[in-house]
């Protein structure tokens, strides 16, 4: 199967540079995964294709603000870096250019230093001065929002620039422990009201947390999808939560994700391949937690979800690839033309399409 196969041309103009005034407001486009159908609405229509009984899971990760500026201490030199994921105690992963093994980073208006551990192709590990819950204040103070870069580049052809309080929009009304990098977007354009809504339909909802790490926003770079290696996320789900979604199988009730990063959570714990003891069971939490590197494509398997909401992703990315796995090739592919067609807005910011 070849990546060029999942490409498609997006004007310019369609690349969502900012939220809609009122999250639920955002278009929706409903693709009938069996039939192919689709319809247009408004997000918060959404609730006309729930049903009691169903369990809709969402992905409560919280964006931290993981863009750091600062300077080498011996050089002077500029320098900025986008935290990845902490791989130890006060050691990050992260991404930047012009980073030395040995090099000390000062970060602007700051009492936090940084020495580069090691550096790779990619990635490079950083030991900073300050770690837990002082390291997290001191970036919230200092650290910038890490938007996706299509984003940035259309600010600024378009002139935007910072009129966005991404701090702010950049995060959904649900989030709570600290560890993305990058929004789960799909959640963006539910409201508080609009959730209890739903829970007053009849419909349970229920949290997962993955930690959405920068390879979200890294294309395929392999000409055959099946040689492209995923990267992997941090993740936990509650056993209690585990239980209530097998039970709801079990009794034929659907199970609708919201967005990829809760996809990616609930198929890999479901998958057959799901090993239990690579895996970490927190007795007293009951908290299973572990990595997933799952990689879904046109002809892999879905274990638990039966409908998916998803915002409008990047040509030849693994987003696109899991959304036609989960719907078929030939129905995304069209349901995207259409997205075009209708003016509806695409990535992060964009609007939603509900497959179900």
């Amino acid at each position: 199967m070849q990546i060029s196969d999942f490409d498609f041309e997006l004007p310019a103009d369609r690349i969502a540079t900012k939220p809609t005034k009122e999250r639920d407001l955002s278009k929706l486009l409903v693709l009938g995964r069996n039939s192919g159908k689709i319809e247009h609405r408004k997000f918060h229509d959404i609730i006309d294709y729930l049903r009691k009984g169903d369990i809709l899971v969402i992905n409560n990760s919280k964006v931290f603000p993981a863009r750091l500026l600062g300077h080498k201490k011996d050089s002077g030199g500029k320098v900025e870096i986008l935290l990845n994921h902490e791989l130890s105690a006060g050691i990050w992963e992260v991404v930047g250019k012009g980073l030395k093994e040995g090099s000390e980073i000062i970060f602007d208006n700051s009492a936090l230093t940084g020495l580069v551990l090691g550096k790779d192709v990619e990635t490079a590990s950083i030991k900073f001065n300050l770690g837990g819950e002082e390291f997290f204040r001191e970036i919230e103070k200092v650290g910038h929002i890490p938007l996706p870069p299509y984003i940035e580049k259309q600010r600024s052809l378009s002139g935007i620039g910072d009129k966005v309080n991404d701090r702010e929009e950049y995060q959904t009304v649900y989030a709570k422990p600290k560890g993305s990098v990058a929004a789960p977007t799909a959640g963006l354009h539910f409201t508080s009201l609009l959730l209890e809504k739903i829970k007053d339909r009849g419909v349970e909802v229920l949290e997962v947390t993955l930690h959405v790490g920068l390879g979200t926003f890294q294309p395929v770079k392999t000409e055959r999808v099946e040689d492209h290696k995923i990267h992997k996320e941090f993740f936990t789900i509650d056993h209690e939560v585990i239980v209530k979604i097998q039970e709801a199988k079990d009794n034929g009730r659907r199970i609708v994700a919201v967005g990829t990063t809760t996809t990616r959570v609930l198929e890999t714990v479901f998958s057959d391949k799901f090993i239990p003891k690579s895996q970490v069971l927190n007795p007293d939490s009951q908290l299973l937690s572990g990595w997933t590197d799952i990689y879904l494509y046109p002809g892999s398997k879905f274990h638990c979800i039966d409908g998916m909401i998803t915002n409008f992703h990047l040509p030849k990315s693994s987003l696109l690839l899991l959304v036609s796995a989960f719907a078929g090739k030939e129905a995304i592919l069209t349901a995207y033309k259409t997205a075009i067609k209708h003016q509806y807005r695409f990535y992060s910011y964009g609007d939603a399409m509900l497959i179900i």
